[in-house]
């Protein structure tokens, strides 16, 4: 059992029924303690990282139980506990210290829960009951490969006043002429009071020369979140165009400056350029761009493999990878670093019925079952949206008929990505699709 020596007394803070549901929709990440370890992704010296490994327990009604204990320490109270969870292959339900934290449907979609208000000090249990979905017709024939169970699932903290989220773009100044860095940083403050936070950026070129680097203060009000803005231009930037199986990429670090040192790295890659979606037509640095899609293409168990696969598309003039289902974040990097575009696919594949418009005729048009497409379609968006090689979204890969569930996805997606279309191929000729894929 590991001794996880973080949380403390802020666990016990009190949080009102309306609160936010512990499950957390953003871009999949973790801090690093040290920037050198942030840049080869090495874990083991993180101080308050701990890898999801729980032991096999027992099999109720059906549904597997595996259970992993830690222990926590009150000497550090100020940070809060994530959990992620991926390669899970079915339905779960999550519970911990005999909680309920959440019931996730979706068997194939990594998710991110905030987990502290459960935890107490000393021993915590987490217990995972993998069981059958409520909602198999939401993902009816779609297969994932076999991959080891719980690979890649872990827990790490961060501090109470830290970075949420990002949004990044490396895109065309209005001259054509140089690059602009757009990075938004959202912090979160849950303390109970006003706090403010030293945010750091540098950012290098693909023969790492530092371009641009810069620290900001920003105060927060307690219980609340804001946004820090980054927008410097970048020179030479067209020396080093990505997209269309070139392979530039730029290295950005995040970071957080406290007591005048540095803290909580996150390690970034993005390429220069802007795909826009214009009249039915992709354009990219203000030129059609020809998509040659390569459908169901999902990542394999093996990365390597997947990555001679995805070199394999390129050669065969494929330059659009479509996946069935939400991928790990190692294949949105991959497609990164290959240059391979990616149009993102929520976990919604529901052919049976489709043609139906009758109100729980077809799942599409069961309001019933509006909470959990807006989850799956959430948690698609959130966790690829900031990568080079996501050009658009897709509701599903399939038929999967077309109603009250999926005009309000796509209102959802339109309402938060602002640049990138949304396709849905059973639209159908009604109106929620930008086009057809």
């Amino acid at each position: 059992m590991k001794r996880f020596v973080l949380l403390g007394l802020a666990l016990f803070s009190i949080i009102s029924a309306v609160a936010q549901s512990a499950r957390v929709y953003r871009s999949e990440f973790i801090t690093y303690d040290k920037r050198e370890d942030a840049v080869a992704d090495k874990r083991d010296e993180i101080a308050r990282y701990m890898d999801f490994e729980p032991v096999s327990v027992d099999v109720v009604d059906g549904a597997a139980r595996y259970m992993q204990k830690f222990e926590i320490d009150a000497t550090m109270n100020d940070y809060n506990l994530f959990f992620h969870v991926e390669n899970h292959d079915s339905a779960y339900t999550l519970y911990i210290n005999n909680q309920l934290v959440a019931e996730v449907d979706d068997p194939y979609t990594p998710a991110d829960f905030m987990i502290s208000r459960f935890l107490r000090q000393g021993v915590n249990e987490i217990l995972m009951c993998m069981r059958r979905s409520y909602t198999p017709q939401l993902h009816e024939g779609v297969i994932q490969p076999e991959f080891k169970l719980f690979e890649n699932s872990y827990l790490f903290a961060q501090r109470r006043l830290s970075v949420r989220d990002f949004n990044i773009i490396l895109e065309p100044d209005s001259t054509r002429k140089f690059a602009q860095l757009k990075l938004d940083v959202i912090i979160a403050n849950d303390f109970n009071f006003e706090e403010t936070i030293q945010v750091g950026y540098d950012i290098y070129n693909p023969k790492g020369k530092l371009m641009d680097f810069s620290v900001n203060s920003l105060t927060v009000d307690g219980r609340s979140m804001d946004t820090l803005s980054f927008k410097p231009y970048i020179y030479h930037a067209y020396d080093f165009k990505w997209g269309d199986g070139q392979r530039p990429l730029y290295d950005v670090m995040l970071y957080i400056k406290r007591n005048g040192m540095l803290w909580e790295y996150i390690p970034l890659k993005v390429g220069f350029g802007k795909t826009e979606y214009r009249d039915g037509k992709f354009y990219r640095f203000d030129k059609v761009l020809t998509i040659q899609k390569k459908e169901h293409f999902n990542a394999m168990p093996d990365r390597q493999q997947t990555y001679k696969q995805i070199e394999q598309m390129k050669l065969r003039g494929y330059n659009t990878l479509c996946p069935d289902y939400p991928q790990p974040k190692w294949f949105y990097d991959m497609c990164d670093k290959a240059g391979m575009f990616v149009i993102d696919c929520a976990n919604i594949s529901s052919p049976t019925n489709s043609s139906s418009r009758a109100v729980g005729g077809t799942p599409a048009n069961d309001p019933k079952l509006l909470d959990e497409y807006m989850q799956r379609v959430k948690a698609m968006y959130y966790r690829s949206r900031n990568h080079s090689c996501i050009i658009g979204f897709s509701l599903s890969g399939t038929v999967s008929g077309n109603g009250y569930n999926m005009y309000k996805a796509y209102q959802w997606l339109k309402s938060v990505e602002k640049r990138l279309p949304i396709f849905y191929d059973s639209a159908e000729g009604e109106w929620n699709t930008d086009s057809k894929l």
